[in-house]
């Protein structure tokens, strides 16, 4: 029943996410929320009185539109999941305004909790498109999890980048609902996203893709993030709005390509390197600026290879000091101790690929065995 709730506040016109938290909290719980009477919702901030009367008469009229809207998802092979849902990401429940439902098409998977946003300009130039593209699959090879909006340019070349990789995946968050693709040429590209990660909206079935929808989805690409990078933009890039929100709104590390100095596009990165943002070159200067896990995601189970033989095959293990380890991970582990060790010593030692090398050290990283001194070496924790 919570969920029939949720959507019935997030169909409610004249309301947003806030307001549906502060609503929610004032009536104790979504249901209470969806029976509030106009008095209660007068004493609300931001309602007050004049405009109680027409959102108590909203919330009666989106009852009516629940049973249709989770038909028509049904239809489509499309889930709509609540805050409440254990599959809700965890990053994006904890920003100051998560939205109230998600349409989803594929699949969330625990280990979508490393992530890493790619955004930049649509109009990107040949160099951003393949900076795009190249970042997008050296992510996906180290197991991170690729995010982006799914729009031209930079963010459909970072979604095909995450997809090149056998095990890559990568999510695309829409400014319109999850059966309306846009920009429509990318309708392909969606269905190829979606069989390998997933589409997800907070826009109800049939949306449009309106000009005020994308600062609201810019805010789920960094909110489900453990950082952004930002690939060719200019002055008034929404991707620069994804960014701000990303550090003053989420507390997520901000990351930007330096571009060519005559280039418009080039203006954006530019200005968030000289407002603090890290540089970006290499793999490893990503890897080395997220922030940590929240303290939750020690609880929460992530899927990786089982060995270098069977590169797809995948079993659950918990991130904690405890967790089992795979063979690939005991190996490289072993040849780490009390000092610091170089990547390119680590791979001669084990005599394991480089991408192999630096995907388990990223999952021990994220297990808490291993802990990166700077962007090429690592060291032992102490347990």
């Amino acid at each position: 029943m919570s969920l029939r709730h949720w959507l019935q506040l997030s169909l409610t016109d004249g309301i947003g996410p806030i307001l549906i938290r502060r609503i929610v909290d004032a009536a104790g719980s979504a249901a209470a929320a969806c029976g509030a009477s106009a008095t209660l919702l007068r004493e609300i901030e931001g309602i007050g009185t004049a405009k109680a009367s027409k959102i108590h008469q909203s919330m009666r009229a989106a009852a009516e539109e629940v049973d249709k809207e989770l038909e028509a998802a049904e239809k489509l092979g499309v889930s709509i999941i609540s805050q409440e849902d254990e599959r809700f990401p965890l990053l994006l429940r904890s920003i100051p305004d998560p939205p109230a439902v998600l349409y989803l098409k594929g699949n969330f998977e625990p280990r979508d909790l490393n992530a890493v946003a790619i955004v930049g300009s649509r109009k990107c130039s040949y160099y951003g498109r393949e900076q795009a593209e190249r970042f997008g699959a050296l992510l996906a090879g180290a197991g991170v999890t690729v995010l982006s909006g799914g729009a031209r340019g930079v963010d459909s070349s970072a979604h095909r980048g995450a997809m090149s990789h056998p095990q890559g995946r990568t999510i695309a968050v829409l400014g319109s609902g999850v059966d309306v693709p846009y920009p429509p040429e990318n309708a392909g590209l969606f269905e190829q996203i979606a069989a390998k990660g997933a589409v997800v909206s907070e826009y109800p079935l049939g949306t449009a893709p309106m000009k005020e929808n994308f600062p609201r989805r810019n805010r789920i690409v960094s909110g489900m993030s453990r950082g952004v990078l930002v690939i060719e933009a200019d002055e008034r890039s929404g991707a620069l709005i994804t960014a701000r929100q990303a550090c003053d709104d989420h507390g997520r590390a901000v990351f930007a390509l330096p571009g060519r100095v005559d280039s418009p596009t080039s203006a954006g990165p530019h200005k968030l390197i000289r407002d603090g943002a890290a540089l970006v070159t290499c793999l490893e200067d990503i890897l080395d600026g997220l922030g940590p896990l929240p303290q939750e995601a020690h609880e929460v189970s992530v899927f990786e290879p089982t060995a270098p033989a069977t590169p797809q095959a995948a079993e659950p293990v918990t991130i904690a000091y405890d967790a089992g380890l795979t063979e690939r991970q005991r190996i490289v582990l072993a040849q780490l101790d009390g000092e610091p060790v170089h990547i390119d010593t680590l791979i001669d030692r084990t005599a394991l690929a480089a991408n192999e090398v630096l995907q388990d050290l990223t999952l021990l990283s994220l297990k808490g065995f291993v802990k990166r001194v700077d962007g090429q070496t690592f060291v032992k924790r102490s347990v």
